[in-house]
């Protein structure tokens, strides 16, 4: 059988349920054998992180730690001194697997809309399958959706089975998937003093109020 990896990358500031769910989510659909989550080092295309990349990389450990599939925190782009590219890392992470493993690459559908900014976007299909989590009523043809992206999305769709057992280039949209949270607004709700604990997991909310994260 096919070893099949799915990729979670993000700034993780903070770390929230909707990454765990995300992950945990495609974890199960497509009966993993890992789940790699990627704290992004200097991601190009966001404003300055607060906390340093040792404690959002702390952060994901404690937030992913109750899942039952093996998880593992992959710290490469934190690593890298320059901005970090997606194509990199899913460079690395083939050479790492080898040819033959099915590296699936998470995502919501807000970053999808997104996907004609990242560096060689059309290549990232040449290294990993990607699968999406979207609201329901969301389309590939919908507002908001650049043609280019729609368009190698859309010829591209497969089975979860077919996903799980091939290398790459494929694409799913989940439909009946969609979690609302944004770590712009925790971050906001923790500055207020306000508290944010059906949004992040304790062992996170304790962590940042040890290390006295995002506070006005």
């Amino acid at each position: 059988m096919t070893v099949c990896v799915a990729l979670l990358g993000g700034s993780y500031d903070p770390v929230h349920k909707g990454h765990v769910a995300l992950g945990s989510y495609f974890a199960a659909q497509l009966q993993v054998d890992q789940l790699r989550v990627i704290p992004a080092g200097a991601p190009w295309q966001k404003e300055a992180v607060t906390a340093s990349p040792e404690q959002r990389a702390e952060m994901v450990r404690l937030a992913f730690a109750g899942l039952t599939v093996p998880v593992v925190v992959d710290c490469q782009e934190i690593e890298r001194a320059a901005p970090t590219y997606s194509i990199d890392t899913l460079r690395q992470l083939r050479a790492e697997f080898g040819p033959q493993a099915s590296l699936v690459f998470l995502m919501g559908a807000d970053q999808l809309r997104r996907l004609d900014t990242w560096r060689d976007w059309q290549q990232l299909f040449d290294f990993a399958h990607f699968c999406v989590a979207a609201r329901a009523g969301f389309a590939l043809d919908g507002p908001g959706m650049p043609q280019a992206v729609a368009d190698a999305f859309a010829r591209r769709l497969g089975t979860l089975e077919h996903i799980r057992n091939t290398p790459h280039g494929l694409t799913y949209l989940a439909q009946d998937f969609a979690v609302d949270i944004s770590a712009t607004q925790i971050r906001a709700a923790l500055q207020r003093g306000a508290t944010a604990n059906s949004l992040i997991s304790p062992l996170v909310l304790d962590y940042i109020e040890q290390h006295n994260l995002y506070k006005s």
